[in-house]
């Protein structure tokens, strides 16, 4: 601790009081204080008088006397401090206080040369420091490489996303635009209609009144005629004079003989089912003609599309060489139900062993192609289309990527969709029929309910090899689902001169 001390002390004596830091050319003035030649000469020239910094000693010449001594001590202290310096940013070892110098890859540590012949890493593997840099270092760049790469890829999917957000953004935006649109055009029809209806009712309303009024206004008048007369007479029988009370009865008598009444009543009825009959359903009609001038062609293109679907059906059948040994087949393989008895078939490649399903006889690689199945009531149940190379054996997952576009039942009202992340559907109907639609080239997969005509969900993809409809009635649930699934024979065909006839085959 002295010796440390002492090394401060004299290494201290090498510093220039100006700049504070060790002599550089250190002189000495007349006074013997010494500084760095250009810290002393800086000072002069801001003086005009000279004088030593430290003791204010006036000189009347400027005389500086390089020090060589004290040249020598500051650099032998600016080198110590250097020494230093290294010497507390080395790293030792706390057992042996040695300069750590190798590192051991058996404990992935520091050592030093003392630890190699110890106990503890006794046949232990040591490498020299640089080496071992050299080696992790390349560990450490591959590590790098790695997450610059994936930091590149991050930033991009960022990138995306937030292309993806602000799309979504803008098309709220001009969706609530179009909203705002159509409720304007839709308030601007209902409000017209609402004028248009009370304007005819007030003119219904004045052409049924002004008659009963013109003729309310003649009974008034005769009514004030008759109760002037009622006091005519009632002043006559108040006459106490015979003979004034005979002359005027005898004039009253010729006077009303003269006098007839013809009153009678104007009757008149409001036509109320005009205004309170179902009025609705032509406002309504009149409301979305004005917002869709094309909503009847839009009807009509919907079930001419509905009816071309009915074109291109397939004859789909089961095929029972595929079916899981629990899944019995109709003789006529239109219908296929789960029995919970396995059945004693031939476990051929195509036949799945795990699942209780099954796949159509007929596959397609071209073409547009429909078919039918009726659910019913059933609670759970698997309806699409799979890849010939799908596997029939052990654990089956259904997303495209494993060959299936599936839309699926469970528990009696939930819907999925079974995409690359399965989707719940919104159904307002359970349907009872589901239409599957194939568009092998399109690359679609769609289901409809067949009860309502109404869209359920489209798969869209890049079909490459054959794909066979998928089938999966499940397991009966308690007997709360032991209905079968049946394939609907074609029953839409069109008939191009006669327009789209329905018919059955």
């Amino acid at each position: 601790m002295a010796s440390r001390q002492q090394e401060e002390t004299w290494t201290e004596e090498a510093n220039c009081p100006i700049c504070l830091d060790f002599f550089t050319d250190p002189v000495s003035l007349e006074c013997d204080h010494n500084f760095c030649r250009s810290c002393i000469t800086q000072c002069y020239e801001k003086k005009e008088i000279s004088s030593c910094p430290e003791c204010r000693q006036e000189f009347s010449e400027r005389s500086l006397r390089a020090n060589r001594v004290l040249a020598n001590l500051a650099e032998k202290a600016r080198k110590l401090k250097l020494n230093q310096k290294e010497k507390e940013s080395k790293l030792y070892c706390e057992e042996h206080q040695e300069e750590l110098k190798l590192f051991c890859e058996t404990d992935k540590k520091l050592t030093c040369v003392n630890c190699v012949v110890s106990q503890e890493h006794r046949e232990h593997r040591f490498i020299p420091i640089s080496e071992a840099v050299e080696i992790y270092k390349d560990g450490v760049k591959s590590s790098s490489d790695s997450l610059t790469k994936k930091k590149s890829t991050v930033l991009e999917m960022e990138q995306q996303q937030k292309q993806k957000i602000s799309q979504i953004r803008k098309q709220s935006i001009s969706l609530q635009s179009h909203i705002t649109s159509e409720f304007t055009k839709m308030h601007q029809v209902l409000t017209e209609k609402e004028q248009r209806l009370i304007r005819d009712l007030r003119e219904e309303e004045e052409k049924i009144l002004k008659p009963m009024e013109e003729n309310l206004c003649e009974i008034q008048e005769n009514l004030n005629s008759i109760q002037e007369k009622l006091s005519k007479l009632e002043k006559q029988l108040e006459q106490k004079d015979g003979v004034i009370f005979l002359k005027e009865e005898a004039s009253r008598k010729r006077r009303i003989s003269d006098e007839g009444i013809e009153l009678s009543l104007v009757d008149g009825v409001l036509p109320i089912e005009k205004f309170t009959g179902p009025f609705l359903y032509p406002v309504w009609r009149e409301m979305l003609d004005t917002i869709n001038p094309e909503l009847k062609l839009l009807e009509f293109v919907a079930e001419y599309e509905w009816k071309r679907i009915g074109e291109c059906e397939a004859p789909v059948t089961f095929d029972p060489n595929t079916a899981h040994p629990n899944l019995l087949v109709s003789e006529d393989l239109s219908t296929v139900r789960y029995t919970g008895k396995r059945q004693q078939l031939p476990n051929n490649p195509e036949r799945f062993d795990s699942y209780v399903r099954v796949l159509g006889s007929e596959g397609f690689t071209s073409g547009k192609h429909s078919w039918e199945v009726e659910v019913g009531n059933k609670t759970d149940w698997d309806v699409g289309v799979a890849k010939e190379s799908i596997s029939r054996k052990g654990k089956i997952t259904l997303y495209p990527d494993d060959g299936f576009w599936a839309v699926i039942l469970r528990k009696g009202n939930k819907y999925w969709a079974c995409d690359k992340s399965w989707k719940r559907l919104d159904l307002s109907v359970n349907p009872r029929k589901i239409r599957v639609c194939l568009d092998y080239e399109g690359g679609k997969v769609s289901f409809y309910n067949s009860d309502n005509k109404s869209h359920i969900y489209t798969f869209t993809g890049t079909f490459t090899e054959k794909l066979y409809p998928y089938f999966c009635p499940y397991l009966t649930d308690g007997d709360k689902n032991t209905e079968p699934l049946k394939i609907c024979p074609r029953t839409v065909t069109i008939q191009e001169d006669e327009g789209f006839i329905p018919s059955s085959k």
